[in-house]
């Protein structure tokens, strides 16, 4: 299969020497081999920024905001920590991330990422997991990193793709959407089996053990709903984004209604196929996140509820996962992004387009919490209490 296809190159080159352009030597981490054929698709971690309650999208100007999320990518950083000159961008005095976000050009606002790519200043998020014990507290489930993004802090795993050259068109400054319902706790319509657009992938051994399947397709072991039983190896999610765009709007009042799905329905990640329609004719690359949860912890029966049900919550308050969604503003350098995917680029592999980061340095991007939120205690309930629905 495919996917079998690039698990092993990049085994392979994991284990390669290859010149890296990173700092003080770093070991290369690309995780991947030379491309063949004439798509194009990146595929490389970004660390994780911050973890409190701000969603600068559906909730702009409000600290806390409704629920907590996991945010990577670019910000302005105001501390005393170090970020390496010659990974940092110009200086500006508003920040990229915050409670409220400008329709702005992202990557001149930001001055450093946590994402592998030095010109990838964009900001995605997405929910927290959390478990719920027999006595009603919460525990926040730590989020690692992904299989071959080694040292990166926990984090997010971002995928871009296109079929092949001029065949897409990258987003433009100022641009941003939201993909899922918070408020679905049903199977949604546009989520049919082979092309589901969020769902969670349970690890049937450790170290990623189990099935090496395209995400979102394997029958057995990706479901769009929370795994019924305890997972040896965690919870992976992945979240797809739309693929055609109507070509005037950087956003809609709902983050959604600019953006649409091809006409015969939401396209399989790494597929970017099908004929989008004339509301949205433009086609822009596939985006898909990748979350990896550590539940192992959470795995004994005797702490699950005694009715047998699965224990985990999304941050929103959701028991089911069905409401899993995400949330992206585009903040790529020039034109960064477009020339990696009319170049091909392959995995981590894009050394004549894009400028590497090490782990070392970009996990130095950082910002203090703004909302006061304790992330490692028990909880009696999930901070902001979790959505009415």
């Amino acid at each position: 299969m495919f996917w079998s296809s690039v698990i092993a190159l990049s085994a392979l080159a994991s284990r390669a020497t290859a010149q890296y352009e990173g700092y003080e030597g770093d070991r290369p981490m690309l995780g991947g081999g030379p491309r063949t054929g004439s798509s194009a698709m990146l595929r490389f971690g970004c660390s994780q920024v911050v973890v409190e309650r701000l969603d600068p999208l559906v909730n702009p100007g409000m600290a806390p905001s409704t629920h907590m999320h996991q945010i990577v990518g670019g910000v302005s950083q105001r501390t005393s920590v170090q970020y390496p000159r010659r990974h940092r961008t110009a200086d500006s005095s508003q920040n990229a991330f915050a409670p409220s976000m400008p329709l702005d050009d992202i990557a001149k606002l930001a001055t450093c990422t946590t994402c592998h790519f030095k010109e990838d200043l964009s900001n995605y998020w997405t929910a927290n997991l959390y478990f719920k014990a027999r006595n009603g507290s919460f525990k926040r489930v730590p989020q690692i990193a992904n299989q071959f993004n080694d040292g990166d802090n926990a984090g997010i795993t971002i995928y871009y793709t296109s079929p092949g050259p001029g065949l897409t068109t990258a987003f433009k400054p100022g641009f941003r959407m939201l993909t899922g319902d918070s408020k679905l706790r049903k199977p949604d319509p546009l989520n049919p089996r082979g092309n589901m657009q969020q769902c969670y992938r349970c690890y049937n051994a450790p170290n990623h053990g189990g099935t090496m399947s395209s995400p979102c397709m394997d029958s057995k072991w990706d479901t769009d709903h929370f795994p019924k039983q305890p997972c040896a190896g965690g919870i992976r999610s992945n979240i797809v984004f739309p693929l055609c765009w109507d070509g005037k709007n950087l956003d809609t009042p709902n983050h959604q209604d600019h953006v649409a799905h091809p006409i015969k329905g939401p396209a399989g990640f790494a597929i970017v196929g099908g004929e989008c329609p004339k509301s949205h004719p433009v086609k822009i690359p596939q985006v898909m996140l990748e979350v990896m949860w550590d539940t192992t912890p959470f795995n004994n029966p005797d702490d699950w509820p005694e009715d047998g049900s699965q224990p985990f919550y999304l941050s929103t308050g959701d028991k089911t996962g069905y409401g899993q969604h995400g949330d992206y503003v585009f903040g790529w350098e020039g034109d960064s992004l477009q020339r990696a995917m009319d170049n091909k680029c392959y995995l981590r592999n894009c050394t004549t387009e894009l400028t590497g980061i090490s782990p070392k340095v970009k996990n130095l991007c950082q910002v203090p919490m703004t909302v006061k939120d304790d992330l490692d205690a028990w909880l009696d309930e999930l901070p902001g209490g979790g959505e009415p629905i």
